[in-house]
């Protein structure tokens, strides 16, 4: 009997030690590793498309392939993502989302026909989408409201940036060290070492209400997509008025309207069809919209440029670009500033219209251009005015929603603005190939500049009516305060990157 008391001691005493929870700065350092690998890899590849076209024999059509196949997964199931994280576990779907960017990165850093490394693009977008919206979540949920937050926020912002920024560069630097492979295995190595430290470091969190998850919905609307970027893509070989363009097309639209039926319908839409009756909703999104469709080009045509035309390296075109790469950072630092004097509408306006000029000097472009004119200076006007843009866009279309809604909408945003992009890069590269087909000069550097200035000229034609639609359209200012949340998202996922 005397025993007895003594039990419970001993058996306390066998349990293991509670984990103590990580400091702060660890969980937000891994939050942002994932952050930072999901924003790189929509600029990486841009340096190494040459060789990748070499390396697997890639038509034109290919090549934009390898960029739209991240960017339409990675934008069609960003919503779901989010959701997905909010009802299952934010760390869950870090997990997850993570495991399967690394494991495509794999198989397309060993792809041997150019539909494996398509494949593999497109699941790692689909991993990226898992993976992007947990990745804000988990550093706001680590940090206590205040200043604390606020610098891990714009930790989290600049790191994102800094992944688009540094995309061309470090794609360079592999693909001449090494070969386009290590262009996407290098996200392995690294991919392993973040995951294996957020199993173990990060906190499970979640705000299920019982909702189930829109997966027809998500899945209607990213094929809707991608089938109806592939029939614009037909139409640079086969014409607007071919069988093999028609039928994508109105498959595209088909699968586009059976969406918007299922939301409708569905008692948990992933696109709640109500927001986009409110007026800040629907106009900025139809505004970045027509921004991602022209400024997610500038990367793609740009490098093609400096390495076909002005007979750059991969590494010589990454540098080339980190001044207008930097330049993204710049606009989206000083825009929550002139935004205070000149008003959301006012400063979106003035950032496209910086962008116009840009665009329209890049258009200009010749066969010996100088580095100064022909590439830096037009590169940062055309940055500089996506940086200025980005954030009041979000705020004023966030600033239509209820608070609740608020992650919904920008997430709503970014999707617009990366399927303009994709849809954009499609138009865009049909129209680079004709004019360079049609060209008196063959296909020589200079009937392949008269497509790409076509390009350049186009996309300011579309920047400028989406001014004007801008100044119509857009309320003059928000209606409310907007999250610093928010505005970190619109200034990590700039368009373009």
């Amino acid at each position: 009997m005397t025993g007895m008391p003594d039990a419970p001691a001993a058996s306390e005493a066998s349990r293991p030690p509670r984990r103590t929870a990580p400091p702060a700065w660890v969980v937000v350092a891994l939050a942002c590793a994932g952050q930072f690998l999901v924003v790189l890899d929509v600029s990486v590849v841009n340096t190494a498309l040459p060789s990748m076209r070499t390396g697997l024999g890639l038509s034109e059509q290919g090549l934009q392939w390898v960029v739209n196949a991240y960017a339409i997964a990675f934008a069609g199931f960003m919503l779901l993502g989010g959701r997905a994280g909010d009802l299952y576990g934010r760390k869950r779907m870090f997990l997850v989302g993570l495991g399967l960017f690394t494991l495509a990165s794999l198989g397309g850093g060993l792809a041997q026909d150019d539909w494996q490394l398509l494949l593999a693009r497109a699941v790692q977008g689909l991993g990226a989408a898992v993976l992007a919206p947990a990745t804000l979540t988990i550093v706001t949920s680590a940090v206590p409201e205040g200043a604390a937050r606020a610098r891990a926020i714009a930790t989290w912002t600049a790191v994102g940036a800094a992944g688009g920024a540094l995309g061309g560069l470090v794609g360079g630097l592999l693909v001449e060290g090494l070969t386009w492979r290590w262009v996407l295995l290098i996200n392995v190595p690294v991919g392993a070492v973040v995951l294996f430290a957020a199993a173990r470091y990060l906190a499970e969190s979640r705000a299920g209400d019982g909702r189930r998850l829109d997966l027809p919905g998500a899945v209607l609307v990213t094929a809707g997509l991608a089938t109806l970027a592939y029939g614009i893509s037909q139409t640079e070989a086969e014409g607007w008025t071919a069988t093999a363009t028609l039928v994508p097309l109105a498959a595209g639209l088909a699968m586009i309207g059976l969406f918007l039926a299922v939301e409708a319908r569905t008692t948990a839409p992933l696109m709640p069809l109500g927001l986009l009756a409110r007026r800040p909703v629907s106009s900025a999104n139809v505004s970045m919209f027509l921004c991602g469709s022209a400024m997610f080009c500038m990367w793609f045509f740009m490098t093609l440029y400096a390495q076909n035309v002005l007979g750059y390296t991969p590494l010589e075109a990454g540098l080339a670009l980190v001044p207008s790469s930097l330049a993204v950072i710049v606009g989206s630092k000083l825009a929550p500033r002139l935004m205070r004097r000149l008003g959301a509408r006012g400063l979106a306006a003035l950032g496209n219209l910086v962008a116009v000029a840009g665009f329209a000097w890049q258009s200009l472009m010749t066969v010996d251009g100088s580095y100064l004119t022909a590439i830096m200076f037009p590169g940062i006007l055309m940055m500089l005015g996506a940086g200025l843009a980005a954030t009041p866009l979000a705020a004023l279309a966030t600033s239509g929603a209820p608070p609740q809604e608020a992650g919904l909408v920008s997430g709503l945003v970014n999707t617009s603005r990366v399927m303009g992009g994709s849809l954009g890069l499609a138009v865009m590269s049909t129209i680079a190939a004709a004019r360079t087909e049609s060209s008196s000069a063959g296909g020589t550097a200079h009937a392949l500049t008269e497509g790409y200035a076509l390009v350049f000229r186009t996309g300011a034609w579309v920047l400028l009516a989406g001014t004007v639609l801008m100044l119509v359209w857009l309320p003059r200012k928000a209606a409310a305060e907007v999250p610093a949340e928010v505005l970190a998202e619109a200034a990590a996922d700039v368009p373009a990157k």
